[in-house]
């Protein structure tokens, strides 16, 4: 296990609750259809695929038993889903430093830190992966979210305009945001910081 590994079921305070954070398995795969059946249609522009279709979410629970994807699960003490992450790697291209990182919040959960601390976990995951680099996409009209991978030092590096259509065809403009993985990395070891849970900001 290296350095920045970490195991896992953990918990996390949110908002007074105990919320527990699992690698997720295939066996997940019900538990993440119910869960993504509670999100508005909305929220599902964060991920380049419409994972409210059965194949989509069949595909991705098999690419859990392969390299290029790695996922969390979130869930309250009652087991209701209430968060989930993946991080999407290729590594047959020009980029598979770079991890695509997708990460959906119930309703109900924003506002309470979970969002803060999933990404968290995935920035620990990111650096036991060995990636340089962390992108993340979603629609401009998605203020609270963006705000908050701002506030853990994402930058916006571009803006794609009219580049997803929803599901009743209108068109929305997508921003990219991506966090340099490797250079705080870098930083966290001159400053003898090894925990990247705990502050994924070196600000």
């Amino acid at each position: 296990m290296t350095e920045t590994s970490r195991s896992y079921p953990r918990s996390i305070e949110c908002a007074g609750k105990q919320i527990e954070i699992a690698r997720m398995t295939s066996a997940d795969r019900d538990a993440v259809v119910a869960f993504v059946a509670t999100l508005p249609a909305h929220d599902l522009l964060f991920v380049p695929r419409d994972i409210g279709r059965p194949q989509v979410i069949d595909a991705w629970m098999r690419a859990l038993d392969g390299e290029e994807v790695t996922s969390l699960i979130a869930r309250e003490r009652d087991g209701t889903v209430v968060g989930c992450t993946a991080i999407v790697t290729d590594d047959l291209s020009w980029s598979r430093h770079v991890g695509q990182l997708r990460i959906l919040v119930s309703p109900a959960s924003r506002g309470t830190g979970l969002g803060r601390g999933l990404i968290q976990a995935c920035f620990a995951q990111a650096l036991e992966r060995g990636l340089k680099k962390l992108v993340a996409q979603m629609t401009t009209d998605q203020g609270a979210a963006i705000a908050v991978f701002e506030e853990l030092s994402f930058r916006a590096e571009a803006l794609l305009h009219r580049q997803v259509a929803d599901r009743d065809g209108n068109m929305h403009d997508l921003v990219v945001l991506s966090h340099d993985v490797d250079a705080v990395a870098t930083r966290r070891q001159l400053y003898g910081l090894s925990d990247a849970l705990n502050d994924v900001n070196p600000r």
